[in-house]
């Protein structure tokens, strides 16, 4: 159980059955459908935040850090478009990802990311079905820890993924802030203009969030543009990200996972060489 760690009196995870687990549903389903974000304040109390400062502390000088610059949309330059257009501006990004092996099943981190109510209740709230809703099978990239040191963050982007889940573990001294605009796409419009207008500093359509430890945040960032303000002082910024996926069994590809985590294993091999098989048939 997870009395140690969450606020389950606020937040009945492992009470499905009770009338309050589906208010907490609704409530978060409506947050979810109005601007794709949805916060569960204090979701772990003070005494589990300890714990998993303890945990991000002693595993972040495993941190994996790369850096390269990258647009809003994660592909190359096209210069099949004008000079400004969003495709065309690119950014500087530092990641610095703990990777999943250094979290034990004993630890906080991974007890909240594997307990079953957790997988059921995050599936529940974003109106997925069972079959296409899975922990990530990869043994370096299911339950991470993002360390955000100073001077650093994350430019405005869309997540390549439907959704992020995240736990606030830590902040920094200031700064640190969670921008987003959001809806500002669709599949149908990628409405370039106004993302032109949100990466040239028009914060009309901008939403700030100032997360705090212990806060759980569901987020659909393929839609809405966002990014993390740089992190000023000496204090680290901690938060755990949980991934979950469309399709049971799917793992992170070899080129991707060393560059974000400088190391694979026999399994993203084994997966690689499953994948082409599949593409063969």
């Amino acid at each position: 159980m997870l009395h140690d760690l969450v606020d389950l009196g606020r937040y009945p995870i492992d009470r499905p059955d009770s009338p309050a687990y589906d208010r907490m549903i609704e409530d978060l389903q409506r947050e979810l459908g109005q601007d794709g974000c949805a916060v569960m304040p204090g979701f772990v109390h003070p005494q589990g935040i300890e714990l998993l400062v303890s945990e991000a502390e002693a595993v972040a000088p495993m941190a994996h850090r790369s850096f390269n610059r990258t647009n809003a949309y994660f592909t190359k330059d096209d210069p099949r478009f004008g000079v400004g257009h969003p495709i065309r501006r690119f950014y500087d990004r530092s990641n610095a990802f703990v990777p999943a092996d250094n979290f034990t099943k004993s630890g906080p981190l991974r007890r909240i990311y594997e307990f079953k109510g957790f997988l059921r209740f995050i599936r529940a709230a974003l109106g997925e079905p069972a079959d296409r809703f899975f922990r990530y099978d990869d043994p370096l990239a299911d339950v991470i820890v993002n360390v955000v040191e100073e001077g650093q963050g994350f430019p405005w982007h869309f997540d390549t993924n439907n959704y992020t889940v995240t736990l606030a573990i830590q902040n920094g001294e200031a700064g640190g802030a969670f921008e987003y605009a959001p809806n500002l796409r669709t599949s149908e419009d990628e409405n370039f203009d106004k993302v032109a207008s949100v990466l040239d500093g028009n914060g009309a359509l901008v939403r700030r969030l100032e997360l705090q430890p212990g806060d759980l945040q569901i987020f659909r960032g393929r839609y809405s543009l966002h990014r993390v303000a740089p992190v000023t002082g000496k204090r680290c910024r901690y938060v755990g990200i949980f991934s979950f996926v469309e399709a049971e069994g799917m793992c992170g590809g070899i080129e991707r996972t060393r560059q974000l985590y400088g190391r694979v294993l026999p399994h993203h091999h084994a997966r690689e060489g499953m994948r082409k098989d599949q593409l063969l048939d």
